[in-house]
Formats: C-alpha cells, sequence, structure tokens
C-alpha cells in the first residue's frame, strides 16, 4: 500500500490556540471590523460586529471572506491587523513530544491552514516541527480560480488532492473542525478528528449561542478516528 498523505490543521490540533492567541486574534479582529462597519468617525457597536463576524464564518467558512466581498477589505490588511501580537511565542501552549509524533507516522505531511504564511511559519518554528511537512499550505495560497477558497472548501482539497497526484483514500486530514472533516470525507479522504481544544474555541462557543452544545463524546459519520489529542494518532493508523 502506498503511504499516506497526511493533511495537518494548525491551530487547536498541533497547539492550544484557544489558551491565548484565539483571544488576541478575535480582539484585534473585533478592532479592526469595527472601524470598517463604522460611520468613518465612529467604529461600530459590539454587536454589529459580533453578528457580522459570526454570519460570515457560517456561510463562508472564515470571516475574512465576508469581509472581502461584502466590504471590498484586502486580504493583506485584515490578516495583518487579526496577526498582531506583542509576544507570540509567549503564548504557544503545545503538548510534548509533537515531533516524535510526526516521526513515527508514515507517510508525506503537509501543513494546511486557514492562518496567514508568516503567523503560522513562526508557530511551527516555535514548535519546531516545520522540517517535518514536506509543504505549507497558509492561507494566502488558497486560491482556485482566482478565488480565495480556505477550509472547509471542497474546492480546495480537490485542488490539493490533484496537485499531488494522489486518489482521496491515500490522504488523511487532521483536524478539529467538524465541516472541514465532513467536506474531506464527502471527497473520499480519511479523517481524524481531534477534540481536545473544542470546547474552548471561541468560534464554536459563538456558534453555538442558540443551538444544542456540540456532541463532543460521538464520532460523526464522517470521522474515521476521534482521537483526544494528535499524540494518540500512531495507535489509530490500523483504523485509517
Amino acid at each position: 500500500m502506498p503511504k499516506p498523505i497526511w493533511l495537518f490543521d494548525l491551530d487547536n490540533t498541533l497547539h492550544n490556540a484557544s489558551h491565548a492567541i484565539f483571544p488576541t486574534i478575535n480582539a484585534n479582529m473585533n478592532a479592526f471590523m469595527a472601524k470598517v462597519l463604522g460611520d468613518g468617525e465612529t467604529p461600530a457597536d459590539p454587536d454589529t460586529v459580533n453578528a457580522a463576524r459570526l454570519a460570515y464564518w457560517k456561510r463562508y467558512g472564515a470571516t475574512l471572506i465576508g469581509m472581502i466581498r461584502h466590504h471590498d477589505v484586502r486580504m493583506e490588511d485584515f490578516l495583518r491587523e487579526a496577526h498582531q501580537f506583542d509576544n507570540l511565542a509567549g503564548m504557544i501552549r503545545a503538548e510534548r513530544g509533537l515531533a516524535r509524533l510526526l516521526k513515527r507516522l508514515p507517510g508525506r505531511k503537509i501543513l494546511l491552514t486557514n492562518g496567514p504564511r508568516r503567523y503560522s511559519h513562526e508557530v511551527m518554528r516555535h514548535l519546531g516541527l516545520h522540517r517535518h511537512f514536506a509543504k505549507h499550505i497558509a492561507i494566502e495560497s488558497m486560491i482556485v480560480h482566482r478565488q480565495l477558497r480556505p477550509k472547509p472548501s471542497k474546492l480546495l482539497l480537490r485542488k490539493l488532492i490533484a496537485q499531488e497526484h494522489a486518489v482521496p483514500r491515500r490522504c488523511v486530514l487532521v483536524e478539529d473542525t467538524a465541516d472541514t472533516l465532513k467536506a474531506a470525507k464527502s471527497l473520499g479522504m480519511r479523517t481524524a478528528w481531534v477534540t481536545q481544544y473544542l470546547a474552548t474555541n471561541p468560534n464554536l462557543r459563538h456558534a453555538a449561542a442558540n443551538l444544542p452544545q456540540p456532541a463532543f463524546t460521538k464520532r460523526p459519520f464522517y470521522v474515521d478516528v476521534k482521537v483526544k489529542s494528535v499524540t494518540k494518532l500512531p495507535a489509530m493508523l490500523h483504523r485509517l
């Protein structure tokens, strides 16, 4: 059997972004959106900002796309303003043994993140994981037919499979976001759901405000393997 191609998400998969990074990104994003959605003098109020952010996140899978399509925001401006950190290295929290984990997994490994290139490179360097990945695909590279198509876009996943000259069954997506896992499974990819940071994900908290709480204890039909931590993947290889 050919070795698998692993597609790893970054935030809340390889490290705990909910600890400090996501709250900072959300605060930065809110401040930037308040300026854009305001009247030119007075920033928009928090309720207006939160409603727009949630609506775009649910509709497009990324708030950025809504801001580009409906408010003429430039991608580079949004990403730069949202990812301003006083001390990013000091905010990163991750498990030990991630490098050993990656060595134990057979096959080619690709980082697939909706985070911007500069941010994700810095996180991976700090974690000492960059050398284990053959390719690093950040949101700036997620262009399909001249349109930004970040995860959970099926067009993006199809393009990636084609670029790798692979069949979907050979690809394993390791991810914390259900919508992306569902999209990957519908294309025939194998899926691994990482759950240990889900309860603290601020986007999920906002999305679930008026919905039933996610059933983190159950494995959805589109998930082949559910693990609390990526460090548990080697023990589950027989199911992938």
